[in-house]
């Protein structure tokens, strides 16, 4: 049965004669593909990728499972062709969820002027031209009685470097994000962040291939960040993992490194990520 995902925190949703994304209970989400251009741009990027023999399978991993596309009537509106790809928060009981764009332009060379133009107001509006990133949203769950608190999300991207800190603590933090009042006690930033296999580690693993590798340039590609926050309140492994989301804006890299995007995750990583995690 289809349903609309509980967990999105970011991107487009159902309005305007639009239909939304959807989920199943196999695992599986259903993305609608934009009526231009970037629909077809991200249906190729997925299509590309999935067969690439260049894409190493340890790098496979950070993006979500392409399984192809398919016609649904999700807004009653009549067919509309979807994306079929991985849930990457399905089997996660209380997931709290960070959506992360990177890169200090948003916009690329190929655009409209018109497109480019506006990109460049919302990235200057934004934490994305002086940071190299900005939030475009998250959720984070708080307990059983508080549920999950999921701010506006126009809030978050307007963040400054001081307030995207604080919240990357409270991410990994057991105590309240809303009382403003209690500092983030980071309680799990060494087993969500740290380790041979938390978020930081990940991300270097990420950035490594992407210093190399000239066959994408992922123009408003988002890193999304998430953990299982009830398993880490219990004490158990949280599944922390690092998943690369939203490639409507895709373009061949032609032999030359992506350089926006490897700035932006270093930047993430080292100045901010790696900084809330230590101090």
């Amino acid at each position: 049965m289809l349903k609309v995902p509980d967990h999105q925190v970011a991107g487009h949703q159902a309005g305007h004669g639009h239909p939304g994304p959807l989920i199943d209970d196999s695992g599986r989400f259903y993305k609608p593909l934009q009526d231009d251009d970037r629909g077809a741009i991200e249906a190729a990027f997925y299509t590309s990728f999935s067969s690439n023999t260049r894409v190493p399978d340890h790098i496979r991993r950070f993006f979500p499972v392409f399984y192809g596309t398919k016609l649904l009537a999700s807004d009653g509106s009549g067919q509309w062709p979807h994306l079929v790809l991985e849930d990457v928060v399905s089997g996660l009981s209380h997931p709290s969820v960070m959506d992360v764009k990177i890169g200090s332009r948003t916009w690329y060379p190929e655009a409209s002027e018109d497109y480019i133009q506006r990109c460049f107001m919302k990235d200057r509006k934004t934490s994305s031209l002086d940071l190299g990133f900005r939030i475009s949203g998250l959720q984070l769950y708080e307990s059983e009685e508080s549920g999950l608190w999921k701010p506006d999300r126009k809030l978050v991207q307007h963040l400054s470097a001081d307030e995207v800190r604080v919240v990357l603590k409270k991410f990994v933090s057991s105590n309240s994000p809303i009382d403003p009042n209690l500092n983030p006690d980071c309680s799990f930033a060494s087993s969500v962040y740290g380790g041979s296999s938390g978020i930081l580690a990940q991300l270097l693993e990420l950035k490594s291939w992407f210093e190399d590798q000239t066959i994408y340039h992922l123009n408003s590609c988002s890193v999304l960040m998430v953990y299982d926050k009830k398993k880490e309140l219990k004490g158990e492994s949280s599944d922390a993992k690092v998943k690369l989301i939203d490639f409507a804006h895709v373009t061949e890299g032609n032999g030359i490194i992506d350089h926006n995007f490897v700035g932006g995750t270093l930047l993430f990583d080292k100045v901010h990520l790696r900084y809330s995690y230590q101090s």
